[in-house]
């Protein structure tokens, strides 16, 4: 099989994590029992998960500030094999901050810094480049103009709508995307909460779209057929990074010309691994791990396809 190209532009953090019998409430404040800093960020993480879970010769596009915080994001993702485009600024590098309750799930707060620098301009030679994955934590208008440009140069556009928009994403930015990633409140945030799952991601106008749903896995509607793919059962204790993981994962998948079902079933893999783990890129696992679980057979799956799609609102005329 090729090996695919990806060029992830997008955000880099440093993440400052702490552990907490659960997320607070607003106004609530919570004794914490741990706390470690960890390389992160959408776009970073996504990158370290094409090079090291989907084994994809990956390259970034990143801003960072002259200043110690850059030094372990740069470690990481050279570490993970990931080749850098860094913009350099007086901003300071962005940062995150993350409580990670008992139950696995988190809150966080991200302070763009240097991410917010980035311009369409910086976007390196598209030659080469078979897919290019992108998010929404640096500049939409910058993310607009990568699009396009990928776009028009015949390279497939993957888009993570994370964070959730806050208004509609502009037309001509949806117009340039091949395949949009979102999870269940960034699917609401686009198109309303009404209807099924499977009634709202029709709603999208963009060529195919997959929902991630968490432990239950995902569905997705690429190339006009329906796909459907439980989750994997794992003994999660951070799921911060895992959708990341599955956006990294996917793209390396289908940069190699993966087959769709093999390639969302990879993701679905490794985003649960990464839920066994602490750190967003630290949890990112090796691609031999991720093949030994998605080869696993259907006891290993957290939900049956049939119950899956009863929640997604999948009927058999949907079949694919």
């Amino acid at each position: 099989m090729t090996k695919g190209r990806v060029l992830v532009a997008g955000s880099a953090n440093l993440d400052f994590v702490v552990r907490a019998p659960h997320v607070p409430a607003p106004g609530e404040t919570v004794l914490g029992h741990g706390f470690a800093m960890f390389p992160g960020g959408k776009g970073a993480n996504q990158a370290v998960a094409c090079a090291r879970a989907g084994g994809a010769a990956t390259r970034m596009l990143l801003a960072l500030g002259d200043d110690a915080q850059a030094l372990p994001l740069e470690a990481s993702l050279r570490d993970a094999g990931v080749e850098l485009h860094i913009q350099r600024t007086h901003a300071p590098t962005g940062t995150a901050f993350i409580c990670v309750g008992d139950d696995a799930e988190n809150a966080i707060t991200v302070v763009p810094g240097a991410n917010a620098e980035l311009r369409a301009e910086h976007l390196p030679d598209l030659t080469g480049v078979d897919v290019l994955l992108l998010q929404l934590e640096s500049p939409l208008a910058s993310v607009g103009a990568w699009a396009k440009q990928a776009h028009a140069s015949g390279v497939r556009v993957v888009l993570n709508t994370a964070p959730a928009p806050r208004a509609p994403l502009p037309p001509a930015l949806l117009d340039a995307v091949d395949l949009l990633i979102v999870n269940e409140g960034e699917l609401a945030a686009m198109t309303g909460s009404s209807g099924t799952i499977v009634e709202r991601v029709a709603r999208l106008r963009v060529a195919g779209v997959v929902v991630t749903l968490g432990a239950r896995g995902c569905y997705a509607r690429i190339g006009g057929h329906a796909l459907l793919q439980p989750g994997f059962v794992v003994d999660a204790i951070d799921t911060t990074g895992a959708g990341d993981t599955f956006c990294g994962t996917l793209a390396a998948g289908l940069a190699s010309r993966m087959p769709e079902e093999e390639a969302v079933r990879r993701a679905c893999a490794a985003s649960a691994l990464a839920c066994t783990r602490l750190g967003a890129q630290a949890s990112v696992p090796a691609r031999s791990e991720v093949e030994a679980l998605a080869a696993a057979g259907n006891s290993a799956m957290t939900v049956s396809r049939d119950e899956l799609g009863a929640y997604c609102g999948w009927v058999p005329s949907d079949q694919p």
